[in-house]
């Protein structure tokens, strides 16, 4: 028997596992298996909070496929409300170790409970060998990639997790799912890449669906909200500050 908690910040859901007081086997397979919406827990993935040599906690994040991130905006939060609301900490300041390095969280508490979590995602990355994608350029802008009968244009961004972010008309009426499973494993990602297609509706404001690599579409995703800022500045196609609009909740950036 494992105890868990199922979460979502911004509607993107995980289970989150305390792996502190109980031992976790076979974690991709686990994560294959609570993520599954029929016979499982249904999620977009499985969080484990786990003990760190470096950091005040530790958490290893698994897409719905099983296969482990280096980072999740969403998750990430989540995790300091789990802390926090069970009694792992009394701090309002917490480092959490990830594959994309320490994360500083700021916990807003109300009434004894975590209210809402600020997340410090650090710099960009923008040298195309550390995101990771094949490319000469640095701003990655104008990489072409081509699924099916459509070009792509992707600006390239890493939050710690590799973003390839690329401009449409509707977002509404866009086929996500039929482009989105093609250029996420397409051959210049070499460890595949998060997909955000994005429509711009004016200087201080953008919609945005994502492609989460691993879990397909979400209806969140912190980090890609965040390189999208990012990639709609670089491109000169918004202000520094923007309204990120997702598919059922308003963020801004």
């Amino acid at each position: 028997m494992i105890k868990f908690t199922k979460m979502h910040g911004l509607g993107n859901d995980y289970v989150y596992v305390d792996a502190i007081h109980q031992k976790i086997e076979n974690e991709s397979s686990l994560a294959q298996f609570v993520s599954d919406r029929h016979f499982g827990v249904g999620s977009d993935g499985l969080i484990l909070i786990c003990e760190s040599d470096m950091a005040d906690f530790k958490m290893r994040m698994f897409n719905s496929d099983g296969s482990e991130a280096e980072m999740c905006g969403n998750g990430i939060r989540c995790v300091g409300k789990f802390v926090y609301d069970k009694g792992l900490t009394d701090k309002t300041i917490v480092s959490i170790e990830t594959l994309a390095g320490i994360k500083i969280l700021k916990l807003n508490v109300k009434e004894g409970k975590v209210e809402t979590v600020r997340v410090d995602m650090g710099e960009p990355v923008l040298a195309p060998e550390k995101i990771p994608v094949m490319a000469i350029e640095e701003p990655v802008q104008n990489l072409k990639v081509k699924a099916l009968d459509e070009e792509f244009t992707f600006t390239c961004v890493s939050m710690g997790n590799p973003h390839a972010i690329t401009v449409v008309e509707d977002t509404e009426n866009f086929e996500v799912e039929r482009y989105g499973k093609i250029l996420e494993i397409a051959s210049v990602f070499p460890n595949k890449t998060n997909v955000e297609f994005v429509e711009i509706i004016d200087k201080e404001h953008v919609k945005m669906r994502v492609w989460e690599r691993g879990s397909g579409e979400t209806l969140a995703c912190g980090t890609g909200a965040c390189a999208t800022a990012v990639a709609c500045s670089l491109n000169e196609l918004t202000n520094r500050h923007v309204y990120i609009e997702l598919l059922r909740w308003n963020v801004g950036n």
